[in-house]
C-alpha cells in the first residue's frame, strides 16, 4: 500500500540550503557538516528570521531545563560553529548578526519552499541474497532490487533425502506443483531436479551480481563530491617526477566533468587553516586530513618506483574518513618515456571505477602528452610555475603559453595577447577543456569578441557545470558588455561551488559589479571577505579604496595607499589612484606630479604598459580641463612608452581628438580600426566616442550624435585596461555633443547617468565635470524656455554650478575650465 505524502519545508538563502526533512544544511548542493547543535540553531534562527532571538530562548531548542550545562560556553560554541559552516563573520555578519546582551537575529534574503515527499516502505533484508531471494506466499515473498526487478521465489535449502524440497506454501496448496509430485513422484521429480538447480544457478548468479554491485557502490564517488590529490611518493630516485606526475595527474582528472579535484587555492586555504604553510607536501597523513577539513569524500596518491628500465606506477583513492582503499591501479612503463602515457591510462581506468560512465570517459580523455606536454622536463617546470622556462623547453606547450598569457592579462594586456594567440593556434594539442578555456581567453583578451566569448565560456559551463572558474570568467565577460547583474548572478554561482563560498578573486569580481550596481552597503562586506583570505588581491584593495572615495572615508583612503606603497609591482597603482582623486577635486599640479611617479613607478616594475595608461589617463583629463597643449604632449609621450599598447593607443586618440588635434587622432582611430575589426569595446565604445568628438571639432553635432548610437548597448561596460571600472567617455563626449545641438535636457540627462553611476566611474575626472555638464545643460534649457519653464531650469543650474565650486572650491585656480564655469556661474546669477 502506497504511503501518504506530507510535506517538508526548505530554506534558501544566499548559496545555501536547509532541508529540515534530512537534516542538512546545502551549499550549492553539496552537504554541509555540522554538529547538531548548530543545526538546531540555525533553524531556529530561519523560522524566526529578521527577529531577535534570545539566548535563553536558545536554551530551551538545544537543551531540557533539567540538564545541566555550562549554558554560555556550549551556546557560544555551537554559534561559533554554525558561523564556520556558513563562512559566516560576526564582525561582518552575512547571515547571523549578533546583537551585544540581546541574542542573535538572521539577517539575509531567504526564500521557503514547501516539498513534497512520500516515504518508500521498507523491504526486510538480511544479508546480499535476501535482496532479490525470499521465501514466503504468492506476492508476499517478492522483493525489489534496487534496479527494480522483482523475485517470486519459493526455494530452500536442499534436504537430505532428495536434495531439494518445495516451499511450506507449496506443500499447502493441493493444486501447486508440490501436490503433482505427491500423486506421480517420478515423472515430476525429473522435471523439478532440472529446474530446481537452474533457478537456484540464475537467483544466486543475479544475487551475486547485485551483491557484487552494491560493494562496487561504495567505491563510487558522486558528482557532488570532491577529491584531493597527494603528492607522489618518488622511489625513483630521479628528481625528474617530484612534482610532475601530480601535475600531470591533475590535467589528466580535470578532463572529467564527473570527478571535481580540490584545486590549488582550497589545498593553500585549508592548509593555512591547518597552521600549514602553503607548499606543504601532502603525504598520504597530511592528505588524509586536509581531505578532511575540506569536506572532501576522498583522496588519491600516487606513488613510481623502478624496476631496472621499468618503471612501475600506482594510484590509489582513498577514503577521508575510514582510511579504506577505494580503488586501486597499478601500470608498467617500459622506459622512461612512457611513463606520462601509463601515468594516462591509469587516470582513465581510475575515472571508470569511482564511478563516471564510460562515455565521458571516452568523450573527454586526450592522452597526457598531447595535453600537456611530451618533454618531463617542460612539465616539471610548469610544475614549479616557471611558465616561461616550460615553453622554452618545449615551444609547442600549448597550456604554458595560456600560463603566461594570463599572468600579463591584469597589466600588460598586449604583452599577454602574443602568448594567448601562440595557445589558440596550438589548441587542438590539448584536451576538450582546455581548448575551451583558451578559446574563450583569446576572444576576450586578443579579439575582443565579447559575444564570442560569452558563448564559448557558456559551453565550457554546459560541459563542466560545477567547475567554478568559467563562471567567474563568462561574468567577466558580462561585466565588459555593462550587464552587471548578469555578472553578479555567474559570481554567485562561482562561489556555491567553491569549498569556503569561493575565492577572493570571486569575492573582488563581484564586489566590483555591486559598486558598479550601487549597492555600496552589499560590497562593503565582500570586499572585506576578500581580503580576509588574500591580503595580496590588488583588485580588492582598488574596490576598498572605491568604496571610501564615494563615502568620502580619508582614513581608509590613506590605508589603501600605504598597501599599495608597500608593494614594489603595485605601487604604480596606488599611485595613479591618488592622481585621479587629486584631478577630481582640481589640485591638477598635484595630480601631475602623482602621474609622473605613478608612470616611473610602472617602469621599475617591468609594466610599461600600464606606466603609459597612467600617462593617457592624465592627458584625457588635461584636454577636459582646457589645457590643450599639455594633454597633446602627455599622449605623444605615453605612445612612445608602449607604441603597441591597445588601451594606450584607444586612450591617446580620445585625446588627441578633445585637445584638437584632429591629424593625429583620426590616424590613431584607422590604426585602431585596422587592427582590432572585431573587437568589441574598441569597435562599440572607443571608435565611436573618438569619432564623435572629432565631429565635435568640426562644428557637427548631429554627426557627432550619430556615430555615438552603437555605443548605447555597452556603455557602461566595464573596461579592463583602465584602473576604475569605466569612465563612461562615450556618455560624456554624447552629452558634450546634445550641449552643442542646443538640447539642454538631453544633455542633462546625459550627465547626470554618469552621476547616478558613480560605482562605475569612482574618481575619474568624468564624474566632477559632469556637474558642470548639469549645470550648462540646464542653464542652456533656461535660455531656450520661457516662463516657469525658464525660472526652474535656471534654478537647477544655479544648483548644479554650485555643486560644482564646492567640489573645486580649492582647486588650482588657473585651470581654464574652472575659470569659466566661475563666469559663466556670475552671468547666471
Amino acid at each position: 500500500m502506497e504511503r501518504p505524502a506530507h510535506t517538508t519545508r526548505v530554506w534558501r538563502f544566499g548559496v545555501f540550503e536547509v532541508d529540515v526533512a534530512d537534516e542538512e544544511l546545502r551549499r550549492g548542493g553539496r552537504p554541509v557538516k555540522m554538529r547538531e547543535q548548530s543545526f538546531r540553531i540555525l533553524v531556529f534562527l530561519l523560522e524566526h528570521s529578521g527577529e531577535i532571538v534570545t539566548r535563553e530562548s536558545l536554551r530551551g531548542v538545544l537543551w531540557p531545563s533539567d540538564t545541566f550545562v555550562d549554558f554560555d560556553h556550549s551556546l557560544n560554541t555551537a554559534v561559533m560553529k554554525l558561523r564556520d559552516a556558513l563562512g559566516d563573520s560576526a564582525d561582518t555578519p552575512l547571515y547571523i548578526e549578533t546583537l551585544p546582551k540581546r541574542g542573535y537575529r538572521f539577517i539575509a534574503p531567504m526564500t521557503v519552499v514547501e516539498r513534497e515527499t512520500r516515504p518508500i516502505s521498507p523491504v526486510p533484508s538480511s544479508g546480499p541474497a535476501s535482496a532479490v531471494l525470499s521465501t514466503g506466499e504468492g506476492n508476499a515473498g517478492a522483493a525489489l532490487t534496487e534496479d527494480g526487478f522483482r523475485f517470486k521465489a519459493g526455494l530452500e535449502i536442499p534436504d537430505a533425502e532428495s536434495g531439494y524440497s518445495a516451499s511450506p506454501a507449496l506443500a499447502r496448496s493441493p493444486s501447486s506443483s508440490a501436490a503433482k509430485i505427491a500423486e506421480h513422484p517420478l515423472p515430476y521429480r525429473k522435471v523439478w531436479r532440472i529446474l530446481v538447480p537452474a533457478v537456484v544457478l540464475v537467483a544466486v548468479a543475479i544475487a551475486g551480481a547485485f551483491y557484487y554491485r552494491s560493494r562496487q557502490a561504495t567505491h563510487r564517488l558522486t558528482e557532488k563530491d570532491t577529491i584531493v590529490l597527494a603528492d607522489f611518493a618518488n622511489s625513483t630516485g630521479d628528481a625528474i617526477f617530484d612534482d610532475t606526475l601530480k601535475t600531470a595527474l591533475n590535467i589528466s582528472l580535470q578532463q572529467s566533468p564527473f570527478l571535481n579535484v580540490l584545486s590549488d587555492s582550497e589545498v593553500a586555504r585549508s592548509l593555512q587553516l591547518m597552521s600549514r604553510p602553503a607548499g606543504t607536501k601532502l603525504t598520504p597523513e597530511i592528505a588524509r586530513e586536509l581531505c578532511q577539513r575540506a569536506g572532501s569524500k576522498a583522496y588519491i596518491g600516487g606513488a613510481i618506483g623502478s624496476l631496472g628500465s621499468q618503471y612501475v606506477l600506482e594510484l590509489k583513492a582513498v577514503n577521508c574518513q575510514s582510511g579504506d582503499a577505494l580503488v586501486q591501479e597499478q601500470v608498467t612503463a617500459a622506459s622512461k618515456e612512457k611513463v606520462l602515457d601509463a601515468l594516462g591510462n591509469a587516470a582513465s581506468q581510475l575515472r571508470t571505477e569511482l564511478g563516471e560512465s564510460l562515455a565521458t570517459v571516452k568523450k573527454f580523455d586526450v592522452p597526457l602528452e598531447e595535453a600537456t606536454t611530451s618533454s618531463l622536463e617542460a612539465l616539471k617546470a610548469y610544475s614549479l610555475g616557471h611558465y616561461e622556462h616550460a615553453i622554452e623547453l618545449d615551444p609547442n606547450f600549448a597550456r604554458g603559453y595560456l600560463a603566461v598569457g594570463t599572468k600579463w592579462t591584469l597589466s600588460e594586456r598586449g604583452r599577454a595577447a602574443g602568448y594567448i594567440t601562440k595557445a589558440f593556434q596550438l589548441r587542438e594539442h590539448v584536451s576538450e577543456r582546455e581548448k575551451l578555456t583558451i578559446t574563450g581567453v583569446y576572444y576576450s583578451y586578443v579579439t575582443g569578441e565579447l559575444d564570442k566569448a560569452a558563448q564559448t565560456f557558456q559551453e565550457v559551463i554546459k560541459s563542466y557545470p560545477r567547475d567554478g572558474p568559467p563562471y567567474d570568467s563568462l561574468g567577466g565577460v558580462y561585466a565588459q558588455q555593462g550587464q552587471y547583474e548578469k555578472a553578479a548572478e555567474m559570481t554567485r554561482q562561482s562561489m556555491a561551488l567553491a569549498p569556503g563560498n569561493g575565492f577572493s578573486y570571486s569575492y573582488s569580481n563581484l564586489a566590483n559589479y555591486l559598486l558598479a550596481l550601487q549597492r555600496f552597503d552589499e560590497a562593503r562586506p565582500i570586499i572585506h571577505r576578500a581580503l580576509a583570505q588574500n591580503l595580496e588581491d590588488r583588485i580588492a584593495h582598488n574596490a576598498l579604496y572605491a568604496l571610501a572615495f564615494l563615502g568620502a572615508d580619508s582614513t581608509t583612503m590613506a590605508e589603501q595607499q600605504q598597501w599599495f606603497g608597500s608593494k614594489p609591482e603595485y605601487g604604480n597603482v596606488g599611485l595613479a589612484l591618488a592622481s585621479d582623486t587629486e584631478a577630481y577635486a582640481g589640485h591638477l599640479r598635484k595630480a601631475r606630479e602623482l602621474t609622473k611617479q605613478s608612470v616611473g613607478s610602472a617602469i621599475r616594475a617591468g609594466d610599461k604598459e600600464s606606466g603609459a595608461i597612467w600617462q593617457e589617463n592624465a592627458a584625457l583629463r588635461e584636454a577636459a580641463y582646457g589645457n590643450a597643449a599639455e594633454a597633446r604632449a602627455s599622449a605623444a609621450e605615453a605612445l612612445k612608452l608602449a607604441p603597441g599598447s591597445q588601451g594606450a593607443e584607444a586612450e591617446a586618440a580620445l585625446a588627441f581628438a578633445m585637445a584638437g588635434d584632429t591629424a593625429r587622432a583620426e590616424s590613431l582611430a584607422q590604426d585602431l580600426e585596422k587592427r582590432y575589426p572585431l573587437d568589441t569595446q574598441t569597435q562599440s565604445l572607443w571608435l565611436p566616442a573618438i569619432q564623435a568628438q572629432l565631429a565635435l571639432d568640426r562644428r557637427n553635432s548631429t554627426v557627432a550624435l550619430n556615430a555615438l548610437q552603437a555605443a548605447s548597448s555597452i556603455e557602461l561596460g566595464q573596461i579592463m585596461f583602465v584602473i576604475n571600472t569605466s569612465c563612461l567617455y562615450p556618455v560624456y563626449v554624447r552629452g558634450e555633443a546634445y550641449l552643442a545641438a542646443g538640447q539642454g535636457s538631453a544633455a542633462a540627462a546625459e550627465f547626470q547617468k554618469i552621476l547616478d553611476h558613480s560605482g562605475i566611474v569612482w574618481n575619474c575626472w568624468t564624474g566632477a565635470l559632469a556637474h558642470l555638464g548639469v549645470a550648462r545643460a540646464n542653464a542652456l534649457q533656461a535660455r531656450t524656455s520661457q516662463g516657469a519653464d525658464a525660472d526652474l531650469a535656471r534654478t537647477r543650474a544655479l544648483a548644479a554650478y554650485k555643486d560644482f565650486l564646492a567640489l573645486w572650491k580649492d582647486a588650482d585656480p588657473e585651470i581654464p575650465v574652472l575659470r569659466q564655469a566661475r563666469a559663466e556661474y556670475a552671468k547666471l546669477q
